[in-house]
Formats: C-alpha cells, sequence, structure tokens
C-alpha cells in the first residue's frame, strides 16, 4: 500500500468559528493515526453525523476531520498482526469523527482496540445498515436486559419509531421475543413499522400521559429515541421495575419528571452511550446483531445509498426531520 495515495475525503473544518465541509483530496498518510488502514466499503449517516456536517452540533472536538462515525471495509494495510490484508473490519464511535478521520472517505485509519473483524452472519453492507443506529438499539436491549427485562414482562415502546434507531429497534426486539409498540410523529409510516414487526401504532400526537407524579401503567419497558416532554411521559407510565433505556434527545435535552416512578415502581432510567462503550462489551453486541438479535428487514430499513457528494443534501434532509430509516454511504 502506497501511504502516498490521494483519494476523496468528505472533510469539516472550523475556520476561526466557521464551518466549512466538503468534498477534499487528501493523502493516505494524511489520515490520523492508527495501526488498520481500511479501504471504506460502506459508511453511514446518523443524527449525529448530519450535526457534524451542517455545523448545527459541536461534534467534532478538533479539527479538520473527514465526517463519518461509522466505518466498514477491507484492511489496506496493518501493523497490528491481529489484522492481515483483505480482511474484512468495521468500527462504530470510537472517536471517529470527533477526535480522528471518520468513513466518510475512500480510506480510513482506525485504532486496533476498536477495530471489529466482521462477524459471521453480517455483510459489510449489512453491518453499516446496522452501524451507530443499529449498536444503539442493541445495547439499549442489552442493558435493558442486565437490568432484568423479559418478553414474559410486557410490551416494549419505541419511541421516535420512523428513525433509524427506532425502526431498528422494533425489528431487534421483534426478533428477541419482545412485543413491541410504536410512537411516531409520521403516520404515513404505519404499516411500514406494521410490517417491521410492531404489534401497535401510536400517533404521537394522540398520546395523553396525564400530569400526576404516576398514571396507569402502559407498557414494560421503553426505548427513547425523543427525550424533553416524551421521556417524562414515559416515566410516569412503565410498570414496576421496568426499564427505559434513553438513547436519543430529537425533542430536546431536558428531563421534568419527579422520583416517584423510581421510587414507588422501582423503574430503572438507563443512559445509552453507545459511543464510548468497553470493547468487551462491543464484540458481545456484534454476536448478537449478526445472529438472535439480527434484524430480518435490513433491506427494507435501508431507504438510501447516497455518495460523498449528495451528503449536504442528506444532512439537510435529516436535520429538517425528513429522513426514514437508514442512509448507506458509499465513498467509491
Amino acid at each position: 500500500m502506497n501511504h502516498d495515495t490521494a483519494f476523496r475525503a468528505f472533510r469539516i473544518h472550523d475556520d476561526g468559528g466557521r464551518h466549512r465541509a466538503g468534498i477534499e483530496h487528501m493523502r493516505v498518510n494524511a489520515l490520523t493515526a492508527g495501526e488498520v488502514l481500511v479501504k471504506v466499503a460502506y459508511s453511514s449517516v446518523n443524527y449525529k453525523d448530519a450535526l457534524a456536517g451542517t455545523g448545527k452540533g459541536k461534534i467534532l472536538r478538533r479539527y479538520p476531520l473527514n465526517g463519518g462515525i461509522d466505518v466498514a471495509g477491507y484492511v489496506a494495510a496493518s501493523s497490528d498482526p491481529a489484522f492481515r490484508e483483505g480482511d474484512a473490519v468495521l468500527c462504530t464511535g470510537s472517536g471517529l469523527s470527533e477526535t480522528r478521520d471518520g468513513g466518510y472517505a475512500e480510506y480510513a485509519r482506525l485504532d486496533a482496540r476498536w477495530t471489529i473483524p466482521l462477524p459471521a452472519g453480517l455483510s459489510l453492507r449489512e453491518a453499516m445498515i446496522l452501524g451507530t443506529a443499529g449498536f444503539t438499539a442493541a445495547l439499549s436491549l442489552y442493558r435493558m436486559q442486565q437490568n432484568g427485562q423479559t418478553p414474559e414482562q410486557g410490551p416494549i415502546v419505541v419511541t421516535g419509531a420512523s428513525g433509524g434507531v427506532g425502526m431498528l429497534a422494533i425489528d431487534l426486539l421483534t426478533r428477541a421475543g419482545y412485543e413491541v409498540h410504536a410512537i411516531t410523529g409520521k403516520l404515513e409510516q404505519f404499516d411500514a413499522l406494521i410490517g417491521l414487526g410492531a404489534k401497535q401504532c401510536i400517533a404521537r400526537t394522540d398520546l395523553h400521559w396525564g400530569q400526576r407524579p404516576l398514571e396507569a401503567a402502559r407498557w414494560a419497558g421503553a426505548i427513547d429515541n425523543v427525550g424533553g416532554e416524551m421521556l417524562a411521559g414515559l416515566t410516569r407510565v412503565i410498570q414496576p421495575y421496568g426499564n427505559i433505556a434513553s438513547c436519543g434527545n430529537a425533542s430536546g435535552i431536558a428531563l421534568a419528571t419527579t422520583v416517584m416512578p423510581f421510587i414507588i415502581r422501582g423503574v430503572s432510567l438507563l443512559g445509552i452511550a453507545s459511543a464510548g462503550t468497553a470493547r468487551a462489551i462491543r464484540d458481545d453486541i456484534w454476536r448478537h446483531l449478526a445472529d438472535d438479535w439480527k434484524p430480518a428487514h435490513l433491506d427494507t430499513i435501508a431507504t438510501r445509498e447516497a455518495t460523498l457528494d449528495e451528503l449536504p443534501e442528506v444532512f439537510a434532509t435529516m436535520t429538517a426531520g425528513g429522513s426514514r430509516g437508514r442512509t448507506l454511504v458509499r465513498p467509491g
């Protein structure tokens, strides 16, 4: 591998506080340091990527960097003996597009500690349909089950259900044996969500939580992508000893609730921080995603494939709330 090789990348700059991003040509030896050089086959678009790519969110901790918090491809060169040229690998989070160059490029250089060999049972394309969104959904279930959640307790409700995390969570929970209910503001997506396994769909505008500290319990647990008033409402309607996995803030970061659900019903609020997940847990979750938790409708959930040049349009749609499912990125 010639480390002077030139390639295309979607690179993000901060010019004295002014955001700038677009396609650039760079060379392999200019990438952030790492033991594993990967020829990128796929990346994906997460809400965090859209915030970083548009400058609407403070995601990058250093500049400039290539965007993309997910990457999957083939090893082009490695100084770590655990990886050989041609190996199929993936990486999600782990500093990508925060402190090191991410997956929106034809090449990425990865830290061997966070480079995952592609599990048997997944293709590179499937791994990136999952990406951080699927990993987040799976980590939510993993944490819930660690805390005692079982299918026998009753249905799990998923909020923000028509987004990437939401759709993958519905599919994944169904595979794992749970009854799933879906909450979304997009009524036109009801049929699609039922097709993924949701037994009941609820319009966000039809929710009437009540304002008492505890209301009638409706669900055994929840995976919440929304935050704000949605998360506050959920705390009041989860059954005793149920779990709420909090993994998103599409509706805001504030949380106005009381201690009553926690000290009377024993409800647990679990924080889901996928980017910093320990390696041993990452390996366990990717084994589940390739096997017993593998969503059955990945091709349905992947609603679009985009090139590097199309990323600004994808970001604009996502930040305006118009995206559905998962968008793959093919840098080559």
